[in-house]
């Protein structure tokens, strides 16, 4: 995967917004208004930095070199990730959907509703 089809996957959950809030080389994702994914957009390899588990987030850390502790991020909460080949599109995305599920789940139920 690339900037642009990581971006493409991540726009296309249901209730997904994006933005530059911390300035142009910082791709946001929010549902609900809150972040589940900031993307690297002038980093080369591409970085993405995701909403984890805490328990899962430690296995990735030791399962795959591309997985560090979430760069200026909550470091138990959050990973980043280095799309650099080393990882498949498919664990990717599944990993972009962890994220994802994670803050969805966190939203309050009305809105959660909406997202459907």
């Amino acid at each position: 995967m690339n900037t642009e089809t990581i971006r493409d996957y991540c726009i296309a959950k249901p209730g997904v917004t994006e933005s530059f809030p911390f300035g142009g080389d910082a791709l946001v994702f929010k549902v609900g208004g809150k972040m589940f994914a900031l993307l690297s957009t002038e980093s080369r390899p591409t970085t993405i930095n995701l909403k984890c588990d805490p328990e899962r987030a430690v296995q990735l850390r030791e399962e795959y070199a591309a997985v560090t502790p979430g760069y200026h991020m909550n470091k138990t909460h959050w990973n980043t990730v280095t799309v650099d080949g080393s990882i498949r599109t498919s664990e990717l995305q599944e990993w972009i959907d962890h994220s994802y599920e994670l803050v969805r789940k966190s939203l309050p139920k009305a809105i959660q509703a909406t997202l459907n």
